[in-house]
């Protein structure tokens, strides 16, 4: 199978990495998590001006209509300069439900999006559900003109920030049944919602959000029951794949500067890179690189299978596997940096963090072995 990248991805590839490097140094990045809005606004706008704001977006709703392998190789660099603007949140996660919407709604929305004028989140994770997709407690109620909301949504990443929430809730049947859910669009503003925000481990902005009796009108359901379970699955799915990406560019950056670190690292009066352990660990490190960088290629050519049992398995493979990598090499990249690779003023750290939170994203390595060996047993 032929891995290599076409023209047109190798130019977005090199266009969003000079950006980054550009704009998002380690000091800049220390910057923007110490503003009061843990994001920069700034560069969301220019993330817009190079168009990845609009990329999964179809060109006849104000998009550039990338797909799985473009959003991978965005994903990359953001997690290679350790970006924590919430192209994750906003553009995969919401915008693949936004695709399905209707064309009314898109036509509406997208150019927004696009643009950088309107911020999304995705509120579907509660307190009770773990990693369990249809676990959903939220309820919702058909009133005249539209319906009601109550319940709570945890850990929305991005949901302090953002301009609407998707929120998925249930219309009927048990707690933890597909069926019965529905994703509505709503207004933080709106009487009735209250948003807890917070940063996670990794600085990134999150929010618990309380839905008291919240009004939403017909024409801000964005799924009816029937097909939103799917749908979350898809879009969850997007997420995963994303994330497997994210992970080998933060990966790949902390073995970059391991190497350099032991290059120019002396004691005894040489490099501690010539001691042939510290070489085989730093080898080791390319292993675990270079598996999880084919898992992640496997997790972003799953996307298009049809059958969703078989893209589940997919995708569950390559999250144990980005689990496992980004743990050992996170773990192996401080011990080889020594006091330095603990503190807050080097990137390593800040790396190691960020890979130890994309394992606990939509589920860890554990969860998803069990979840694999399921899918096979099946």
């Amino acid at each position: 199978m032929n891995f290599q990248l076409s023209e047109e991805q190798s130019l977005l590839r090199d266009s969003v990495e000079r950006t980054f490097a550009r704009i998002y140094g380690f000091e800049a990045r220390g910057r923007i998590l110490g503003s009061a809005e843990g994001w920069s606004r700034e560069v969301w706008v220019q993330m817009a001006e190079l168009g990845l704001l609009g990329l999964p977006f179809a060109v006849d709703d104000g998009g550039f209509e990338g797909g799985p392998v473009e959003t991978m190789i965005v994903m990359e660099a953001i997690g290679r300069a350790l970006v924590v603007e919430p192209f994750l949140p906003c553009i995969v996660l919401a915008g693949t439900v936004l695709r399905a919407a209707a064309p009314a709604l898109r036509a509406e929305l997208v150019p927004q999006v696009a643009s950088g004028a309107l911020t999304l989140a995705f509120a579907h994770g509660e307190p009770q559900a773990r990693w369990d997709r249809a676990d959903v407690a939220t309820s919702a109620r058909r009133v005249p003109g539209g319906y009601r909301l109550r319940g709570r949504k945890s850990l929305v990443i991005a949901g302090g920030i953002a301009s609407r929430l998707i929120v998925s809730a249930r219309l009927d049947g048990a707690r933890t049944d597909p069926a019965g859910l529905a994703l509505f669009l709503l207004d933080p503003a709106a009487a009735g919602v209250t948003r807890a925000p917070f940063r996670t481990q990794d600085g990134r902005v999150a929010a618990d959000v309380l839905l008291d009796d919240v009004f939403v009108a017909d024409d801000h359901l964005l799924c009816a029951p029937g097909g939103a379970y799917a749908l979350i699955a898809t879009a969850s799915d997007a997420a995963v794949a994303a994330l497997c990406a994210e992970a080998v560019g933060a990966m790949d950056a902390a073995l970059a500067l391991t190497v350099d670190y032991l290059k120019t690292r002396t004691q005894f009066g040489v490099a501690i890179g010539t001691f042939q352990a510290l070489q085989h660990r730093a080898a080791d490190m390319f292993v675990a690189l270079e598996q999880a960088r084919s898992m992640a290629l496997l997790a972003t050519m799953a996307l298009e299978e049809d059958d969703a049992r078989e893209r589940a398995a997919a995708l569950s493979a390559a999250k144990v596997q980005i689990g496992r990598s980004g743990r050992f090499i996170g773990q192996q990249a401080v011990q080889l940096h020594g006091g330095i690779g603990m503190t807050m003023e080097y990137k390593v750290g800040h790396l190691f963090k960020r890979l130890t939170m994309i394992d606990k994203e939509f589920g860890d390595a554990e969860h998803h072995l069990a979840r694999l060996a399921d899918a096979l047993a099946a």
